[in-house]
């Protein structure tokens, strides 16, 4: 494990990844929790290459306790000290028959609760029932993804590829010189480990070839409310130290 304080290797690579941060029975709780819960409606998503949960803890708010136990909190005090939101929240699990691969990208887009005109929010998506959009420039350097690894993730079941330091050229579109992904670093992650990551970062994950599962909590997290009067669809205040 790095020594490095983890606030500092992500502002400086775009990514760090802490083992051995949940136990094995933290881990067991957290998918017990999910197993047990009635997985109908338009949030649970089921196809034979893919379950995922979205606006999870909106959806099981039993997990809340489960995930955000105190070295979560306290990860998050050391990252944001101040304000801080939870502003999406999905659960994984790429099945055996799961085998896609992704391309290098930038995450671009956040949920939010409607659409309407703004400036400097642009290329309005509506999928699956929710909103997305571009937000301003500030607010994707800002946020943080925070993904808890309920599985060993290695090369051969999809572990994320990063290209380190990316994050800090901005938006990178395909055809710039600043687009070169041959500096890559894959992101191994041991069962009950985090990964955090800058949406800025340029990622990306081969296809699974041992066939074994790799589900994640993939949570976001952000200081900054939006322009009113558009809101994110997800919002949970974790850190509020303003008033």
């Amino acid at each position: 494990m790095s020594c490095v304080d983890p606030k500092i290797e992500l502002d400086q690579n775009g990514y760090a990844v802490l083992p051995n941060f949940y136990s094995e029975t933290e881990i067991e709780n957290i998918l017990d929790c999910i197993d047990n819960t009635e997985q109908n409606g338009e949030a649970f998503l089921k196809t034979k290459d893919l379950f995922a949960i979205r606006q999870l803890l909106i959806n099981i708010p039993e997990l809340e306790p489960l995930v955000f136990n105190s070295k979560l909190l306290s990860l998050i005090s050391n990252l944001f000290k101040n304000n801080c939101y939870l502003t999406k929240g999905i659960y994984f699990d790429k099945t055996s028959q799961s085998n896609w691969f992704v391309p290098y990208h930038q995450d671009l887009s956040i949920s939010v609760d409607q659409k309407i005109e703004l400036d400097n929010y642009n290329n309005w998506t509506f999928k699956k029932g929710q909103y997305g959009v571009q937000p301003p420039l500030k607010i994707l350097q800002d946020t943080i993804t925070i993904r808890i690894h309920l599985d060993t993730t290695t090369k051969e079941n999809g572990a994320i590829k990063v290209i380190p330091k990316s994050h800090t050229k901005g938006i990178i579109r395909t055809n710039s010189e600043d687009w070169c992904t041959q500096n890559e670093h894959i992101c191994e992650v041991p069962k009950g480990g985090v990964m955090l990551m800058k949406p800025l970062t340029l990622h990306a994950s081969n296809r699974t070839t041992n066939g074994e599962k790799r589900r994640v909590i993939h949570l976001e997290f952000n200081k900054h409310l939006l322009n009113a009067p558009l809101k994110w669809l997800e919002f949970k205040n974790i850190i509020n130290n303003s008033a």
